[in-house]
C-alpha cells in the first residue's frame, strides 16, 4: 500500500502532535513521580532509623555500654539488627551519628559512644512529618529519647522501688494489699 504525498504529510503531523501531547503529559506527571520517590525514601529512612535505634538500645542492654562503631552491633549474637542499613536519603548512605557525649570543636565523633543516627540529607522539605519535624535531617533515631539518660535513670529507680516494696513511687497499693487499713482482706 502506497501513500500519496499529502497522506504522508498528514501522518507525520499526527505523529508529531501525539509526541507533543505525550511529552506534556509526562511533564505533568514528573512532579508526582518525584514526590512518590521522596515518600518511599522517607518511609525507608524511618524504618531503618528506628531499626538502628532499637538495635543500639538492645546492644546497650546486653553489653552495658553503647558502641563506638555501628559495626559492633552486627557482632552481637543472636543478631539484633538484620543488616547494617545505609541512609536512603543520601547518595553515599552515610549516617550522621548522635553520640552520648558531645563532639569536640573539630566535630569528630570517632570513638564516642553512638546512641543514635540521623540523615545527612540536604533536602529542606519532606512528605512525612516525623517527631513533629518536616526536614529529614532533623529526624533523630536514638536509643534514648532523652540523650542525657535522665528518664532512663528515673525508670530504673522506679523499677527498683517497685521490686522492693511492690509499688512504684507516686502510686498507692491496691485495695486488700498488705498494710491497707481502709479495706482489709477478709479472713477465712
Amino acid at each position: 500500500m502506497t501513500f500519496s504525498r499529502s497522506q504522508r504529510g498528514f501522518t507525520m503531523a499526527l505523529a508529531l502532535a501525539m509526541a507533543v501531547v505525550m511529552g506534556l503529559m509526562l511533564m505533568k506527571m514528573g512532579p508526582s513521580v518525584v514526590r512518590e520517590v521522596q515518600r518511599e525514601n522517607e518511609s525507608e529512612l524511618i524504618f531503618r532509623g528506628e531499626a538502628i535505634a532499637t538495635a543500639l538500645k538492645l546492644y546497650a542492654a546486653k553489653t552495658g555500654r553503647y558502641p563506638t562503631e555501628l559495626e559492633e552491633v552486627m557482632k552481637v549474637r543472636p543478631r539484633i539488627l538484620r543488616q547494617l542499613y545505609k541512609d536512603p536519603m543520601t547518595p553515599d548512605g552515610e549516617w550522621q551519628f548522635i553520640t552520648q557525649v558531645q563532639a569536640g570543636a573539630s566535630g569528630n565523633t570517632k570513638g564516642l559512644p553512638i546512641v543514635g543516627v540521623r540523615s545527612k540529607s540536604t533536602l529542606g522539605w519532606s512528605v512525612h512529618v516525623y517527631q513533629n519535624k518536616t526536614v529529614p535531617s532533623d529526624w533523630q533515631f536514638a536509643a534514648e529519647q532523652n540523650l542525657l539518660g535522665v528518664t532512663d535513670e528515673i525508670a530504673k529507680a522506679r523499677n527498683l522501688l517497685n521490686g522492693a516494696t511492690g509499688t512504684a513511687a507516686g502510686t498507692t497499693p491496691a485495695p486488700g494489699a498488705t498494710g491497707d487499713k481502709t479495706n482489709p482482706t477478709p479472713k477465712e
